[in-house]
């Protein structure tokens, strides 16, 4: 079942969430979280593939605290808006708003959850794993993350990156893989950034794949 709903955080704010259920009992449950780009075609899709192989998955709108409705494209023009729209939140109340949908799932009955972000969703994701109370934590092409490095997770994290992602400096990948060898930290050969999304060009069907696999072994096992 595919639905939109609305969850309130703690400050009151109220914001829209697309949630995908499995039809069978499960207590095991995903907070999907958005590229710059808002809870779009993509990020939906996302959570759909998720579901079908066995995963509830939630996806909060973060840009609705300034401006409701917010779904873009890949372009340069909306590469630039989804920007500042990042820039005008911040990170605590996007933090706020993960919080709220964890405790969402938590008061529907799901007791394992865990967080997968992509983009400026992958650094939410560690900042999440760090935070939040959560089982387990992955994250896509964080490029924020390097600004958090001296935060511990406080549950199981993984990590990918693309070799050729321009935006995050191997350098800072290797600092974090230094920091944190707790963390399961990949790199894929010829992956740009956006690997994981067939709507971008840095598209890669192989990292993409590989990823995925990686990713459902990980919460296979720490939500089993």
């Amino acid at each position: 079942m595919n639905e939109s709903i609305q969850i309130t955080s703690s400050d009151g704010h109220s914001f829209d969430a697309y949630m995908t259920s499995v039809n069978k009992d499960t207590d095991i449950a995903l907070v999907i979280l958005q590229e710059i780009f808002g809870v779009n075609q993509h990020i939906r899709s996302v959570c759909e593939s998720f579901t079908k192989v066995g995963y509830t998955a939630l996806a909060p709108a973060l840009f609705d605290r300034v401006k409701p409705g917010i779904e873009l494209g890949y372009g340069s023009d909306d590469i630039e808006k989804g920007r500042n729209f990042r820039s005008q939140l911040g990170w605590d109340d996007a933090l706020t708003d993960i919080d709220a949908s964890i405790n969402f799932l938590s008061d529907n009955g799901y007791s394992k959850i865990a967080v997968i972000g992509y983009c400026w969703g992958g650094s939410l994701a560690y900042l999440s794993s760090c935070r939040l109370n959560i089982n387990a934590s992955v994250g896509y092409y964080g490029g924020q993350i390097i600004n958090f490095v001296d935060e511990l997770p406080k549950c199981p994290v993984m990590l990918h990156f693309g070799s050729e992602d321009h935006s995050i400096p191997l350098s800072d990948i290797e600092t974090l893989a230094k920091k944190h060898p707790e963390i399961l930290t990949y790199v894929y050969k010829e992956a740009g950034h956006g690997f994981n999304c067939d709507l971008r060009t840095d598209y890669n069907l192989t990292a993409s794949n590989q990823a995925l696999s990686r990713t459902l072994a990980h919460l296979n096992e720490h939500l089993s």
